[in-house]
């Protein structure tokens, strides 16, 4: 049988040609192809196969990381400095509405406030001329001698008014107080004998306490308040 070069027939060449054109293009289309979120299988990429930062936090189910936070929360999982000022403490130099505002710089309607400079914008403390006693400012010393109506009317022009007899005798006991020796009026009155006649009452500088009518004439203090 003679040997020679083979030919194959037309039809094969092209066919040959076809097949090469058909691989070539699936890979190149394979290289060139992008994968998305629509060719992945579900539950087919293990989370430690993902590179970390990788998926936006907008793009996880919600509770998805549920698992993965420790429960509860401790102080120091929380970085201090990522966190906004708190709602509540947002008056700490100044207490609105607070019970009980301790050296406060200021206390807003405070019921109590203990060594705070100023409440809703007043002064608080003793002004120059008087002394803190039993919660108030007492006047160091005693006014002229005027009748225990007037005395009453003097008072409550400073925003004061007169102490009662106990307290008055009471602070007669605090180290450099001295009543005025005529004695000093009170805000307490003892009995009513008529109109506009009735007795006040008194007290002495030896601690004493007595009582006089109210046309008489005697020297008298005012009790202030802290805040002015």
């Amino acid at each position: 049988m003679r040997q020679g070069i083979w030919r194959g027939s037309p039809a094969l060449a092209v066919a040959m040609l076809a097949l090469f054109v058909v691989l070539g293009g699936s890979v190149y289309a394979a290289k060139r192809a992008k994968i998305d979120g629509r060719a992945i299988r579900t539950k087919s990429i293990p989370g430690n196969r993902l590179k970390p930062r990788s998926i936006a936090a907008n793009r996880l189910k919600p509770g998805a990381l549920r698992a993965a936070v420790p429960t509860p929360l401790t102080g120091t999982d929380i970085n201090e400095l990522t966190l906004a000022q708190v709602p509540e403490a947002a008056h700490a130099e100044s207490a609105d509405m607070a019970q009980s505002a301790v050296d406060a710089q200021t206390a807003l309607n405070a019921v109590n406030a203990i060594d705070a400079q100023t409440v809703n914008g007043h002064g608080v403390g003793c002004l120059p001329g008087t002394r803190e006693f039993a919660g108030a400012c007492w006047e160091a010393t005693a006014n002229s001698a005027v009748n225990a109506p007037t005395a009453a009317r003097k008072c409550a022009a400073k925003g004061g008014a007169l102490p009662d007899a106990l307290a008055l005798a009471a602070f007669a006991e605090e180290p450099g107080v001295t009543l005025d020796f005529g004695d000093e009026w009170s805000s307490d009155v003892t009995n009513v004998s008529g109109v506009n006649v009735y007795g006040v009452v008194t007290a002495a500088a030896n601690g004493s306490v007595d009582s006089d009518i109210s046309t008489a004439t005697h020297a008298y203090r005012c009790i202030l308040p802290l805040v002015h």
